[in-house]
């Protein structure tokens, strides 16, 4: 039988629509703004100037602390502003535009498609190079990757999780990256083990997506410490504590870490960053992002250059269709609308999904009928009409002590609510107002 976490959950439909598009390399953009904030922690700081010409992987900004992240060049060409551009969260924050010239890189890094599998740096080494390449989580959260491999005094991981979960509808970018390159990614395993100093390695991977589970089954069929974990279809199944509960069986204390019950989680995208920071010599300068919806003429799975305006995503992917009413950054679920088509793609994309205007209409807001059907979906064992109604009587406190900071926002509650009531609404509401 296939594991799964136990509490709540939803089957929402997949629509993945570019599950067999191929990635292929955007073409380059005419110019690039790259955020300097793009991960979580304190802002990177620039270092370049105002028509100064750069390389692609040459360091632009540069981590300002440990929860921090260095920003490259993603493209060559000169610097021509560094201002504040508006981002994906709505606000502007400053960013470096480069206009393009050429596709010129630094010196030593290898474009090549050569596996190269052998590796011998110790494991400081390791961790200081995936921080000088900038690599940051991929599925989202956008942290810092080489704070996750220096847990704090006192704890040791037991087993690194890999997440090939890719559990919102539409998306596939993780999903092609594990069919086109297991072996890069197996590579990128054994070098964070060897960084975590740890034995065992859980791969989890939705059933829905058979043909990664059989590739992956196929290149561990012969190591004891890998294990390939096929997992029900349901979500938030790539949540990292829903991912953890279906792999190890433990559950993550409230408030707690991951590394509370001595689990690392890393998703696939980022093992893969990590493969061509350590083997490759190549800074986070591109990610694979998915541009998908109903509507759109080709959807599909693009290599695409950090900084690359959604607006170019888009018109790569035969224009924007005429009934479009909503933008999302991410998937339906968890992704936030976008406002403007210039904002840059960043590390933390994963996919743009343009959704028709029938489907984005909210019914009307009726009246709680406590029915109790977001209690018994939410996976983390919340009351979320509970944390909407004192956030909305202002009793923020409260809400609080009610586990408000538990919520993972995976939206299971909104999506299920027969009286349209915005429950996610409030409680971002909530934790905003208590920060």
């Amino acid at each position: 039988m296939l594991k799964t976490f136990p509490k709540g959950g939803i089957h929402p439909a997949d629509n993945k629509l570019s599950a067999n598009m191929a990635i292929e390399p955007l073409p380059l953009p005419v110019s690039v703004s790259i955020p300097i904030s793009q991960h979580i922690g304190a802002p990177a700081e620039v270092i370049v100037e105002k028509k100064q010409k750069v390389k692609v992987g040459e360091v632009i900004a540069t981590a300002k602390g440990f929860v921090s992240s260095n920003i490259h060049a993603t493209v060559s060409g000169t610097v021509t502003k560094i201002d504040t551009v508006l981002d994906s969260s709505g606000y502007k924050r400053q960013a470096v535009t480069i206009r393009v010239k050429d596709d010129e890189w630094v010196d030593g890094v290898d474009l090549g498609d050569e596996l190269i599998k052998d590796f011998d740096l110790t494991k400081e080494e390791i961790v200081r190079k995936i921080m000088e390449a900038g690599v940051v989580g991929l599925g989202g959260a956008a942290f810092p990757s080489h704070v996750k491999l220096a847990p704090p005094k006192g704890k040791h991981a037991d087993i690194l999780i890999v997440n090939g979960v890719e559990c919102e509808p539409f998306l596939t970018a993780d999903h092609r990256l594990m069919v086109e390159k297991p072996e890069q990614i197996l590579v990128g395993i054994d070098i964070l083990k060897k960084a975590l100093d740890v034995k065992r390695v859980g791969i989890g991977v939705e059933a829905n997506t058979p043909d990664a589970v059989k590739i992956f089954e196929q290149l561990t069929k012969d190591r004891d410490d890998i294990k390939v974990y096929p997992l029900q279809v349901k979500y938030p199944q790539g949540g990292e504590k829903q991912l953890i509960k279906a792999v190890t069986g433990q559950e993550v204390p409230a408030g707690g870490l991951p590394i509370d019950v001595g689990a690392i989680v890393h998703n696939v995208g980022t093992v893969f960053s990590v493969y061509e920071a350590i083997q490759k010599n190549k800074p986070l300068v591109e990610r694979v992002v998915t541009i998908t919806g109903k509507s759109l003429a080709r959807p599909a799975n693009f290599k695409v250059r950090i900084g690359t305006s959604v607006a170019d995503l888009i018109e790569a992917a035969g224009g924007m269709p005429e009934d479009t009413g909503k933008i999302i950054n991410g998937g339906p679920m968890m992704g936030k609308s976008l406002s403007d088509v210039t904002v840059p793609i960043t590390k933390g994309t994963s996919g743009i999904l343009l959704v028709p205007e029938e489907e984005t209409r909210r019914g009307k807001v009726k009246t709680c009928i406590r029915c109790s059907r977001c209690v018994s979906v939410c996976p983390m064992g919340l009351e979320p009409y509970l944390l909407m109604t004192l956030v909305e009587k202002k009793l923020d406190e409260r809400a609080r002590d009610e586990d408000l900071f538990d919520c993972i926002e995976c939206g299971s509650c909104n999506y299920i609510c027969p009286s349209n009531r915005p429950l996610l609404d409030y409680i971002r509401l909530g934790k905003k107002v208590l920060k």
